[in-house]
């Protein structure tokens, strides 16, 4: 109980010197702040001015123009760039397309062109060895030569005939001349005379020419083949022809 007293008794104890400090403080204090408000180019004078009035913000809203434009256009020529970019990709590759196909192509063709080629050197080897393997034999050039010759290649084709068939005809026709030509007949009246060991008219050694033997109506194995090859169609063979056929 006793503290209590004591310390009410400090608390009253304030001298007026105390007072007088504190309140020097706040006014000064105070016209520091009051100083501080005033601007730096103020004047002194103690005339007091009405401040003006702060101006008014307007607010509106009206949505603003071109705004909306500006990004639409933006956009716009974003997508453009891109579609530009995907057409030029889509370019490069139809480009890089068409390309790898011609080379392709380019590529078979060289490999046909090169089968064909190998192709071509084999038959040709072929026909060599086979000229190496069966050289063509040699019958004389003479009426029985031909004449032999001739049964060779009528017995490889299946036309029927006789060595006797043929050289009796030969000497009835021709008298074994090869070059011989009638101009008298009515084949000749008719510009088409028989001609050769057989006296055949060209009409007929076309038609009944024998593959493997020269196609000159005045060759003697061309002339004797044709002309039995045509016998064998209309007669059955040379052997039954005893005169002009």
């Amino acid at each position: 109980m006793s503290k209590n007293i004591l310390i009410r008794g400090r608390r009253r104890a304030l001298t007026r010197h105390h007072k007088i400090a504190v309140a020097g403080v706040a006014a000064l204090g105070a016209a520091a702040i009051g100083f501080s408000a005033v601007p730096s180019n103020a004047s002194t004078s103690t005339t007091s001015e009405v401040a003006a009035p702060a101006a008014k913000v307007v607010y509106s809203t009206e949505p603003i123009e071109g705004v909306k434009a500006d990004v639409t256009d933006q956009l716009a020529g974003s997508s453009l760039k891109v579609e530009r970019i995907a057409a030029k990709k889509e370019a490069a590759a139809e480009a890089a397309a068409a390309k790898e196909a011609a080379a392709k192509e380019a590529a078979a063709a060289k490999a046909e062109k090169a089968r064909k080629a190998e192709e071509a050197a084999g038959r040709a080897a072929e026909r060599t060895e086979v000229k190496k393997d069966a050289p063509r034999k040699s019958y004389g050039n003479t009426l029985d030569g031909w004449i032999r010759e001739s049964l060779a290649i009528m017995k490889k084709h299946g036309i029927p005939g006789s060595y006797e068939g043929i050289h009796r005809n030969v000497m009835r026709e021709s008298s074994g001349n090869p070059k011989a030509i009638n101009l008298w007949d009515i084949n000749a009246r008719n510009g088409i005379p028989s001609k050769g060991l057989l006296q055949v008219i060209p009409p007929t050694f076309e038609a009944y020419h024998v593959p493997g033997t020269p196609k000159d109506i005045y060759d003697p194995i061309a002339n004797i083949t044709a002309a039995c090859n045509y016998a064998a169609d209309k007669y059955g063979t040379m052997d039954n022809v005893d005169s002009a056929y």
